[in-house]
Order: structure tokens, then C-alpha cells, then sequence
């Protein structure tokens, strides 16, 4: 199984940018998806979250209103599209497959994972 990110970069705050996940070696339309990021010296959090359908989202409280997940499950891809971006939201961020139950924000929901791609956001 892999899931490799890409899309990441160097922006100005309130500029945008558009993160992929593409998966291969599992049944993407079988996974409930969820991005996550991590700043230096801290725990990875929950960013965003999509159901296996795509009916059902959820967003951190810091994100809302300014990053949409979705997926298109015939590419067996994920997408972040982060709007408004702050510096505040620089970190290395990762995709992540999971299945059901629990916390969609717990790391421990989610069996595989990406190697993560570096977003900075400067003043």
C-alpha cells in the first residue's frame, strides 16, 4: 500500500494551494480518508476528514471555512484545497486511510499513512 502526497510548497499568506493523495495497493473506495498535519516538536492533528462516499466531512475548528476535503474515488485520490492560508498553518502535512469507528481527529484511526509533504506559509 501506498499513499503519496504532493502539492505542497511555499506560499504567501492568503494564497492558496491544492494537496493530492493518490493511493495504490488497497481498495480506495473501501476508506474512510483524513488529513492530518504536524508541526515541529508537536502531535499530528486532524485536519480534515471524508467519508468513503464523500457524503460526510468534518474539519478542524482552525480550519473551517478556508480548506474543503474531497476525493475522486475513480482515481483513487484525495485532495485538500486550502484558501486563505496563514502562516500559522505551516507544517508537514499527511494523508491518511482508515476504517470505521472512533474519532475521526485520532491518529490511531487510520492504518496507513503518507510520507507527508512540507506546506510554509510566510508573512
Amino acid at each position: 500500500v501506498q499513499l503519496v502526497e504532493s502539492g505542497g510548497g511555499l506560499v504567501q499568506a492568503g494564497g492558496s494551494l491544492r494537496l493530492s493523495c493518490t493511493a495504490s495497493g488497497l481498495n480506495f473506495i473501501n476508506y474512510e480518508m483524513g488529513w492530518f498535519r504536524q508541526f515541529p516538536g508537536k502531535e499530528r492533528e486532524g485536519v480534515a476528514f471524508i467519508s468513503w462516499s464523500g457524503a460526510t466531512t468534518y474539519y478542524a475548528d482552525s480550519v473551517k471555512g478556508r480548506f474543503t476535503i474531497s476525493r475522486d474515488n475513480a482515481k483513487n485520490t484525495l485532495y485538500l484545497q486550502m484558501d486563505s492560508l496563514e502562516p500559522d498553518d505551516t507544517a508537514m502535512y499527511y494523508c491518511a486511510a482508515g476504517t470505521y469507528g472512533g474519532s475521526w481527529s485520532d491518529p490511531g484511526r487510520y492504518v496507513y499513512w503518507g510520507q507527508g509533504t512540507q506546506v510554509t506559509v510566510s508573512s
